[in-house]
């Protein structure tokens, strides 16, 4: 698959706003040219490695919470390891994903990744409207961005 280009949505739609990451995935389907793979992910770091090993561009979705408002999108974050201390096989996420693509030489040629500040992540919360929106707008820059 060298070459190709991949979207993946992480999330889980147990903790509300969580679930943003799929949910732009879910809108994409069936709008993008045939070429660009769509895969969603619970986050496991191996899983994302093995997603992207090999493509040449990935875009990654999240939710994020940063501080900022609910519903702001960040694009282009480089998400960094949890400090070895506070990490443990439930807590570990994108930014160790990455370390571990690094590591290993099975990064993408280009990765993009898009975050959406989230703002209820309790569980069985439903996605807020804020996140709702940035969902919608991170799906249009997407599609401009790999379509």
């Amino acid at each position: 698959m060298p070459g190709n280009a991949l979207v993946i949505g992480i999330g889980g739609y147990a903790r509300g706003d969580d679930a943003a990451g799929l949910e732009v995935v879910r809108l994409l389907r069936g709008t993008l040219p045939p070429s660009i793979d769509l895969a969603e992910s619970c986050g496991d770091p191996m899983q994302l490695v093995t997603a992207w090993s090999g493509a040449h561009l990935a875009v990654v979705i999240d939710a994020v919470s940063s501080g900022a408002a609910p519903g702001t999108l960040h694009r282009g974050l480089r998400p960094r390891p949890w400090p070895v201390w506070q990490r443990s096989s439930h807590a570990l996420g994108l930014g160790d994903a990455i370390a571990l693509g690094q590591a290993l030489g099975r990064l993408p040629e280009e990765l993009l990744v898009f975050g959406i500040e989230g703002g209820d992540f309790g569980l069985n919360a439903a996605i807020t409207p804020p996140v709702r929106a940035a969902i919608r707008e991170t799906a249009e820059a997407v599609r401009r961005t790999v379509g």
